[in-house]
């Protein structure tokens, strides 16, 4: 079979790394496609993916996301056209999911935080198969158009894509850290996204807070980069980021991935998002898995007891079977 994977965003390499690596391994040609943003082809190069760069993120502007939704779809259909591609799956992305629809091939879907509408509008009525976590209620998937298409799988993502992860200390000496010592781990607001559009004050209290620590901020634009550099350790390329949570004392973030990777591989988080919660998140911090953040002189500065304890590891063949499901 000759399967299309769309990477759209840096987390998305880690999400569906290990399931191309099982569908090559099962036989199955697998072409995958990269937009230019937020380290995502250069992620995409360290795993071995082989991606073809298409397309960029053209801003954070609703009409620049329209307009980028629209140039990339049809240059990724222009680009697969006549490749004969069986079936077609991307992390949240509208762009392949369009151009699939286009070609008339079969699509599915992957997401985990239900409240972005108009990504989900698009994908969940377009694709055949919308893979979800079973803590999102279908009640709240049906607006988009998803009844009758949901996969839903037990637990977190991250608890499939890094089952096979063991971290490697070498991050620490990439660095310059000193494991004696706390490290924090901060990811900075999603700026750009469209279910996050507003200043978030106690992301500033946060770097305030860990300013007497050893802190490595990963942010997700240039324009952050360049701001937060001048105070704060900000990797320059790429870096084995689960290594770096598994390994730090605490991770601080505004988004949800890299707090999930936190809670998968049981390291201490703290969520300090704004915006509607989504379930996954909901549970999480009911089951004391996750902390919500309302307070920055919350946050403990020193060293935890021990390391990384009570993961969950899952495997990841559920997931290729859930994306596989419109070819079953």
């Amino acid at each position: 079979m000759r399967v299309w994977v769309d990477l759209t965003n840096s987390p998305h390499v880690l999400v569906l790394r290990p399931i191309v690596e099982r569908l090559r391994a099962a036989g199955h040609d697998v072409r995958v496609t990269a937009r230019d943003f937020a380290q995502t082809v250069e992620l995409a190069e360290r795993h071995g993916m082989d991606a073809e760069v298409i397309g960029r993120h053209r801003g954070d502007r609703l009409g620049a996301k329209g307009i980028g939704l629209a140039s990339r779809s049809f240059a990724l259909a222009r680009w697969a056209c006549g490749r004969r591609f069986d079936l077609a799956f991307g992390h949240g992305s509208n762009d392949v999911t369009v151009a699939a629809w286009l070609l008339r091939i079969p699509c599915a879907t992957m997401f985990d935080y239900e409240w972005a509408a108009v990504q989900h509008t698009v994908n969940c009525r377009l694709a055949q198969a919308v893979v979800v976590p079973d803590a999102i209620p279908a009640d709240r998937l049906a607006r988009y158009g998803a009844r009758g298409k949901i996969r839903a799988y037990p637990g977190l993502k991250e608890e499939y894509y890094i089952a096979d992860f063991e971290p490697d200390p070498a991050v620490l000496d990439e660095l310059g850290l000193d494991a004696s010592k706390p490290i924090a781990v901060v990811r900075t607001p999603p700026a750009v996204s469209l279910y996050h559009r507003f200043e978030n004050p106690l992301f500033a209290d946060v770097l305030d807070r860990l300013r007497d620590v050893q802190a490595v901020v990963l942010p997700r634009t240039q324009a952050q980069r360049d701001e937060l550099a001048r105070d704060f350790l900000v990797p320059e390329h790429a870096i084995d980021a689960p290594s770096l949570i598994a390994l730090a004392d605490m991770v601080v973030s505004a988004g949800g991935t890299m707090n999930r990777e936190a809670v998968a591989l049981g390291t201490p988080v703290w969520t300090t998002f704004e915006g509607r919660l989504g379930a996954v998140d909901e549970r999480l911090i009911a089951d004391g898995r996750m902390n919500r953040l309302l307070d920055a002189a919350e946050l403990p500065l020193g060293k935890r007891a021990g390391r990384a304890t009570g993961r969950v590891r899952r495997d990841p063949q559920l997931l290729v079977e859930l994306l596989l499901s419109p070819r079953s």
